[in-house]
């Protein structure tokens, strides 16, 4: 039993934050003390709390008032692997942006904790208003990120980002109303019980909720059509703020897979499967247009955003398949492009300080300080983000491609997989060699104006690089803990009884 340890991924950043406004603002060294400490202390508790949540869901019930009426946080394995994730990215891009990025603004490191905050509380909460709650406090911290040491590039696709997310948080309401108002509950342990139980008269304004809510999810983890702020908002970021981000897409897809895998699955009665229908043909095309930009982006950093739309594309066919083996294959996948997508925007990063004027620009230019080191931290980053052997993202698509096998979308998921890698290994090849080849026989930029790779950058890179080669060696013993996991999506009785204390006891 891990008592009161659940909550610590919550209350810790939650503390900091105001912390480090209060008794460190005026002091950015000691701002990254305090930062860093409470971030490698996530980290201990989020492995510690991963190796607990192999006993099964536990609840943790604040002021202790009883499930569906109070407020309450469930460990399990789900979101104990997104609370690890979430850590390990957190540490890299943390140090990567201790090495000067941090002093361009003000108060990065409390939004930062905020930031952290707000997304393990979307993968602890055990209650759907709560995760709107969360999804706005992650939401509000990522404003000020994403115009922290940024242009007038950044505030024009944050003005877009907050209509965006603001008009998600209304359908959100709109949604959590009408779950309610059919339902009685928003506890999700208590839904997945009462959500069968709904009158047919009813059964229309549950579904409109239920579609909305998914409407709402997508957003978050932009699928076409609502895919179009991602690209501009992750480009027009600070590179290490887009690493970050690179998990909050995943806080929509995780989303997507706890509520219509669990509340609107299989015991959903009339509603089963619910977001299958729109799901799966959404994500197909997401990826399509993903790689279609990873082909045409003329930066490292559109690029990379476009690398994101083209991946969750490639998770969420794989969450639309709505199988145990396909949400083993999702969850593989998921961890990968998350890790891939963080590289590539810190790489991109540290070629746009190494060309002088060129940036990151896909143009040929003089070769930088560390050129040699660059071009192979690119090309590790491509090949994770392509899926090509012998890194994680290829055996994520091998299972992927596995589950499709003997069901009716097989042509499709085949052909847009397939398809889209070879697209998107076209487009990181043609990138790469005009950046890292083509200007190789110009001048040497000038020592005095070229900047040398920022060290901290570059072991973050190393860090989460390591961390894909160990996810690869291990690819075995993560297959088998991934299936476990989704064997208690798809059958979430254990679940049910940890939150409620009796499956089918769902209060009146």
């Amino acid at each position: 039993m891990t008592g009161h340890w659940i909550i610590v991924p919550v209350i810790l950043p939650a503390m900091v934050a105001p912390l480090i406004v209060l008794a460190a603002r005026h002091d950015i060294v000691l701002q990254r003390v305090f930062s860093a400490a409470s971030t490698v202390a996530l980290l201990v508790v989020a492995i510690a709390l991963w190796v607990a949540a192999g006993a099964g869901p536990e609840a943790y019930r604040l002021g202790d008032w009883p499930a569906p009426f109070g407020i309450v946080l469930v460990l399990d394995r789900l979101s104990a692997l997104m609370l690890l994730l979430t850590a390990i990215l957190g540490v890299a891009v943390l140090l990567a942006a201790m090495g000067g990025f941090d002093e361009r603004g003000r108060h990065f490191h409390a939004l930062f904790q905020f930031q952290l905050m707000g997304v393990n509380g979307a993968f602890l909460t055990g209650d759907v208003f709560n995760l709107f709650v969360f999804f706005e406090v992650l939401l509000i911290a990522s404003y000020g990120l994403m115009l922290h040491a940024a242009g007038p590039r950044a505030l024009r696709a944050g003005f877009q980002y907050v209509v965006v997310n603001l008009t998600g948080s209304t359908l959100f309401l709109f949604a959590v109303g009408l779950l309610y108002g059919v339902t009685g509950t928003l506890n999700l342990a208590d839904l997945i019980v009462k959500v069968p139980l709904v009158p047919e008269a009813d059964r229309a304004l549950l579904r409109v909720g239920a579609l909305l809510l998914l409407a709402v999810f997508a957003i978050k983890a932009a699928l076409v059509p609502l895919h179009f702020w991602l690209p501009g908002t992750y480009a027009s970021a600070g590179l290490p703020v887009a690493a970050l981000f690179a998990i909050m897409t995943k806080v929509g897809a995780y989303a997507i897979l706890r509520v219509f895998t669990t509340a609107f699955g299989a015991g959903a009665g009339a509603e089963a499967w619910l977001a299958a229908p729109w799901l799966l043909p959404a994500a197909l095309v997401t990826a399509a247009l993903g790689v279609v930009g990873v082909v045409a982006a003329r930066t490292l950093r559109d690029q990379a955003a476009f690398a994101v739309v083209a991946s969750m594309g490639t998770l969420l066919t794989a969450v639309g398949l709505f199988t145990p083996e396909a949400t083993t294959a999702a969850l593989f996948y998921l961890v990968s492009s998350t890790l891939a997508a963080a590289i590539l925007f810190l790489v991109a990063d540290l070629v746009a300080t190494s060309r002088g004027e060129a940036g990151d620009r896909v143009v040929p230019a003089p070769p930088g300080r560390g050129q040699d080191l660059l071009a192979g931290l690119f090309m590790i980053a491509a090949v994770l983000s392509v899926g090509l052997p012998p890194l994680s993202s290829f055996v994520g698509k091998l299972l992927i491609l596995d589950a499709a096998i003997g069901g009716p979308h097989l042509v499709a998921v085949w052909s847009v997989i397939l398809g889209t890698s070879l697209v998107a290994m076209i487009g990181f090849g043609r990138s790469g060699s005009t950046v890292f080849w083509k200007g190789t026989a110009l001048a040497t930029i000038d020592g005095a104006a070229a900047t040398p790779p920022a060290i901290g950058t570059v072991v973050a890179v190393g860090g989460l690089i390591a961390a894909t080669v160990l996810f690869t060696t291990l690819a075995g013993p993560a297959s088998d803990a991934f299936h476990g996991i989704s064997v208690e999506l798809h059958d979430p009785s254990a679940y049910v009884r940890a939150v409620l204390g009796t499956v089918g006891e769902a209060a009146p």
